[in-house]
């Protein structure tokens, strides 16, 4: 496997100004941290950064960290992005040792046309797109492809239904957390209710108004009765 290196140099400058003119340059600001070494500020070269992000590994990419103080190996551990540009902002890179066990975040990939799609009409949902295990850094796996043809209304795929080695890693997310499903399209006939609802209750605004009127009548025809009262 051919072995990634970034250069990254210390990062002396802060403050705004200070980040926006070293991304004008090419390079973004980053910081090295874990394992048995402080945190450092660095500043690294953005397109090579951007490249791993956008490999197929992404960022469980492993790869050197090259400074004046030696090669680390590491990973980026979390980034920023601009909103608009797409260009990234900032990357948070994390050491790492090439024996011991490690948490990655993995997504999941679904190939087939779900039978309760195809047979019943159902709709297919993606719930959960990543998964979390431990393992160690050399067998991190690119992704988790499963197969959803067999899928039918009412059923779901769980995380543990995912095909894991398990001599070479371990599952830390819920194994009920559920990866996909097909559910049912909503009937027609729920939803008539809904308008019936909406059509008797706007019905009897009518009615309330005369039947409010009738009382006011009859109130003032008891008022008059009882002026009358007092002249007899």
């Amino acid at each position: 496997m051919e072995q990634i290196i970034v250069e990254a140099t210390p990062r002396e400058d802060r403050g705004k100004n200070a980040a926006r003119r070293m991304r004008q340059r090419g390079s973004v600001p980053a910081v090295l941290y874990g394992g048995e070494g402080a945190a450092v500020t660095l500043t690294v070269n953005a397109k090579q950064l951007s490249a791993i992000l956008r490999s197929e590994s992404g960022h469980n990419t492993i790869f050197k960290v090259k400074t004046a103080a030696g090669e680390h190996p590491a990973i980026v551990k979390d980034w920023q992005v601009d909103p608009v540009k797409g260009s990234l902002l900032h990357v948070d890179l994390l050491r790492i040792a090439m024996d011991v066990r490690m948490r990655v975040k993995i997504p999941v990939h679904t190939f087939g046309e779900p039978q309760g799609v195809k047979l019943q009409g159902g709709i297919f949902e993606m719930v959960t797109r990543e998964v979390e295990i431990e393992c160690l850094p050399l067998e991190i796996p690119g992704e988790f492809r499963v197969d959803v043809t067999e899928l039918m209304i009412g059923k779901q795929l769980r995380a543990s239904d995912l095909q894991l080695d398990t001599e070479k890693m371990r599952l830390v997310t819920d194994p009920q957390r559920v990866i996909a499903h097909v559910v049912a399209l909503r009937a027609e006939e729920e939803e008539k209710p809904a308008e019936a609802v909406a059509a008797e209750a706007a019905a009897p605004a009518e009615p309330e108004v005369i039947k409010k009127g009738k009382k006011e009548v009859e109130g003032e025809e008891e008022g008059a009765a009882a002026e009358e009262k007092p002249k007899k």
